[in-house]
């Protein structure tokens, strides 16, 4: 791979961790600004949404970042869809709108009765339909060996119906139509999975394996599934209707990875560990919590770990990487983070094999 050489390695150490063996040391990403670069190494991820109309002007600029950046140990070059988490939303008639941060979804005009959400299909000529497709194709043709291409952000179809309805009225409407609220999930996780499997079809006929947002190589079809919606609803209620369709979707692509977004979700932990299909669980503390380093997370840490799952930590402040390898278990383990240079990058890399414990 142009910009990754030793990308034969790391597929190596990421075929172990998916197998659940530990090799030599503990998965890591590590990225650093290249030596001899100008120091930017950060890639503007609503490039794809703002570049969509001009996709070269984004390509040129993800090439920059990856001809600047050290991808050290298990990190690697990903030019993934950025259209807008939930952009299966866009399909169905939201509008969405970047600003400095992220990228919003406006709902249809007129409020949506549970008739018109129940007779919702994908329109094959949608705009953003179209354009997600393109784009994909795009950078599939790009990739060539020189970076991976990944699948654009589909988000949840809890997510996504809040984008159509408003999360008010979900949370509502959960109680008081809960047949239609089902009916309503089941026909998103359609489209969603018709959606995934179309996409994924296309990056797999230039790619080995695939990649999502998180920047993890899955061998086979693979990708994140997730729930924000469930923040803000009982284990019961998640397990009647939230759970059905994560396992779906578990069962439909050959490796997943739970993204479990603040402590909001944390009861819903063990129902999430009882998914068979499903291999590991990313944690991300949400703003105002204690970093992903910390050691209040280790109890959960060590929970996930006993209960046989992949344990993906991305987003770590480098100093905290020791700890977390001296407190919880290497084996499964997946460490992101960033460093100030590559040397401080290749010196990490070392070091973590130092810390590795089973």
């Amino acid at each position: 791979m142009l910009y990754k050489d030793d990308w034969d390695q790391a597929r190596e150490r990421m075929g172990a961790w998916w197998a659940g063996e530990l090799l030599d040391r503990a998965v890591l990403q590590a990225t650093a600004p290249r030596k001899g670069s100008p120091g930017r190494h950060a890639w503007d991820w609503l490039n794809s949404f703002r570049h969509r109309d001009r996709p070269e002007m984004a390509r040129q600029e993800f090439e920059e970042y990856c001809r600047n950046t050290y991808f050290g140990a298990e990190s690697f070059p990903n030019l993934w869809v950025n259209l807008g988490p939930g952009i299966l939303a866009a399909y169905l008639g939201c509008t969405p709108r970047a600003d400095d941060n992220t990228i919003w979804f406006s709902p249809p005009a007129g409020e949506l009765s549970w008739e018109e959400v129940l007779a919702l299909e994908l329109d094959p000529e949608d705009y953003w339909w179209k354009k997600t497709r393109e784009l994909t194709e795009l950078a599939v043709q790009w990739a060539d060996n020189r970076f991976f291409a990944g699948i654009t952000d589909l988000n949840s179809v809890h997510d996504v119906l809040c984008h159509l309805l408003g999360t008010q009225r979900l949370l509502f409407d959960l109680i008081d139509h809960p047949d239609e609220f089902k009916q309503a999930c089941s026909l998103v996780n359609r489209l969603w999975l018709f959606c995934y499997d179309e996409l994924t079809s296309i990056l797999q006929s230039g790619m080995e394996g695939s990649s999502n947002w998180m920047s993890i190589w899955f061998p086979g079809r693979g990708g994140d599934v997730q729930c924000d919606f469930s923040a803000m609803i009982s284990p019961r209620m998640f397990e009647e209707f939230v759970l059905p369709y994560l396992q779906e979707q578990c069962r439909r692509l050959d490796h997943t990875i739970y993204h479990m977004d603040g402590p909001g979700q944390i009861p819903h932990l063990e129902l999430l560990l009882d998914i068979p299909e499903l291999d590991g669980i990313q944690w991300i503390p949400g703003a105002g919590n204690s970093p992903v380093g910390s050691p209040e997370w280790f109890p959960m840490y060590r929970r996930i770990q006993q209960r046989g799952k992949l344990l993906v930590l991305q987003g770590m402040e480098k100093q905290d990487v020791e700890g977390v390898l001296e407190g919880i278990s290497s084996r499964g383990l997946l460490i992101g983070t960033e460093c100030a240079s590559e040397k401080e990058a290749r010196e990490l890399i070392v070091k973590c094999g130092a810390w590795t414990r089973d």
